[in-house]
Formats: structure tokens, C-alpha cells, sequence
């Protein structure tokens, strides 16, 4: 089986509470972008974004996503407040990836979301490619308009979610997938 192959059909998310460093080197940084930039994209519009969050930078904005969280849950437990306050610092390295559609007569924005889609994916594969773990996630700060106004996106800019991206102690289990077959009609 070619590595490419192999790759896709063993590709698994590794949870981001379970990665680690060491974390993406800047040339794997470098080789994950290039990869998640290579996807179908009718016209060349390219009506994506990236926000990386290395380092300090994770730190500081896990420090403001907390404070968020806890302006908007005053009751919220002290540790369940902690873990906010350190999220997206789980992992060496995050991605943000920003679906930023472009006007166009002749590409849907619905394409262009879906050409967002690919480009996430296509990180994940990158990652994985280059031995590391990844999981894609979007939670409640995919969708919180101060977390919008703290990344500065634009009026049309929607987080299509936040990449994480690290080593890993342990490979993870292969979990129960749904069934190929019952997804897959021909059409006579």
C-alpha cells in the first residue's frame, strides 16, 4: 500500500487533551500549510485564512478565551474555568482556519465553504503525513462574537474550526465508523 494511501485509511484524531510536544517544526509548519493550501478552489479565490498560535500566543489567547467563558458563565465551576482559561493551549501548535468567502458571480459561496472544509482536512493529512496527531475541533468559541472580534474577522469570516496539532504518547484505537455500505447507492 503506498504511503499516501495508507495515510487516509489509517488517518485518526488524536484528542488535543493528549498531544504533546515536541509540536511541528516551522519547516513542518511550513510543509502542513502548503499542504492544507492544495486543495480544489474554482476561479483560485482562495476564500480561506489561517491564525496560528504558537507558543506564548496560545497561552494569551486561552487567557481570553477564559476570561469570555467566564463573563458568559458566572456560575461555572473553578475547574471547569481553569480548563477554559488553558484551551488551546493543550496542544504545541493550533491552527485556526477562517472560511473568508469571496464575491463571485460564479462561484457559490456554498463552494467556497466547501473548499474550506477540504483545506481543514487537508491539515489533518498534512499532520498525520508528517507523524503527528491532529483533531479538528469547533466548539463554543467557533461561534462566540467576542472570540470573531478577538481573531478580528471580517463581517462574512466564520471559523471553520481550530486545528490542534501535536505528538502523542499513544496511538489512538481505531473507533466503530459507520457502515461504507449503507452509504453508497449507483445510480441505474
Amino acid at each position: 500500500m503506498s504511503n499516501a494511501i495508507n495515510t487516509l485509511l489509517t488517518r485518526r484524531s488524536v484528542l488535543a487533551n493528549e498531544l504533546c510536544e515536541p509540536g511541528p517544526s516551522d519547516d513542518d509548519l511550513q510543509q502542513i500549510l502548503q499542504a492544507a493550501h492544495r486543495v480544489p478552489d474554482h476561479k483560485k479565490l482562495g476564500p480561506w485564512r489561517f491564525i496560528v498560535f504558537r507558543e506564548n500566543a496560545r497561552v494569551k489567547f486561552s487567557e481570553a478565551l477564559g476570561k469570555i467563558f467566564a463573563n458568559d458563565n458566572p456560575d461555572a465551576a473553578e475547574k471547569l474555568l481553569q480548563f477554559e482559561a488553558q484551551r488551546i493551549a493543550r496542544a504545541p501548535l493550533v491552527i485556526a482556519v477562517v472560511a473568508s468567502p469571496v464575491e463571485n458571480d460564479k462561484v457559490p459561496e456554498w463552494e467556497q465553504t466547501l473548499a474550506v472544509g477540504a483545506v481543514c482536512q487537508n491539515t489533518l493529512l498534512a499532520a498525520t503525513a508528517l507523524g503527528f496527531g491532529a483533531q479538528w475541533l469547533t466548539e463554543w468559541y467557533s461561534y462566540h462574537p467576542e472570540v470573531d472580534a478577538l481573531l478580528k474577522l471580517q463581517e462574512k469570516e466564520k471559523v471553520a474550526g481550530f486545528i490542534y496539532v501535536g505528538s502523542f504518547m499513544e496511538k489512538p484505537s481505531e473507533r466503530v465508523r459507520p457502515e461504507l455500505e449503507d452509504r453508497i447507492t449507483y445510480w441505474r
